[in-house]
């Protein structure tokens, strides 16, 4: 897959915000190509953690995927425990069930930093993670739906 790929693919879900810093718009420059999509259909960025991001570069304490390697890319994806716990055997604040190199292409494994909160990540996806890595993006997107959807009705409700 595609950086451009996924971008379309996670756009066409609907009601998706996706912020792409770039030089000039007052971003740090460590997030420069980086993508990070929201679900928000007003186009208003919300105070909530985007579902999903892609990643372009090393961050300090965060360098294990290596994508300092030419057109290297993580997808992030916020998939909840139970997704979390079915993909890698293990529950978020379990030890891992078995070791996985982070920089390894193509393979699912609990984000190097958030998967203790249900993230999962896969280095430069392709034909081996694809199709999780769709079902768990709609996942991802249906669950900050309905998060929006339960914030606005409680705003509503008032």
């Amino acid at each position: 897959m595609r950086i451009e790929e996924i971008i379309g693919f996670v756009q066409a879900l609907g009601g998706v915000l996706t912020l792409q810093p770039q030089p000039g718009d007052g971003s740090p420059e460590a997030s420069w190509g980086d993508s990070f999509f929201y679900y928000a259909p007003d186009g208003v960025v919300p105070r909530t953690q985007p579902f999903a991001t892609i990643v372009t570069g090393d961050q300090p304490g965060d360098r294990g995927s290596r994508l300092d390697r030419p057109g290297a890319f993580r997808l992030n994806i916020a998939a909840g425990t139970a997704e979390f716990t079915r993909i890698t055997g293990s529950a978020p604040r379990e030890p891992a069930a078995q070791a996985v190199d982070p920089s390894a292409a193509d393979v699912l494994f609990p984000h190097p930093v958030y998967g203790e909160l249900g993230w999962l990540a896969v280095v430069d996806p392709g034909p081996r993670t694809d199709p999780t890595v769709r079902e768990l993006l709609r996942a991802a997107h249906e669950s900050a739906r309905g998060r929006h959807e339960r914030r606005a009705g409680a705003c509503g409700a008032g």
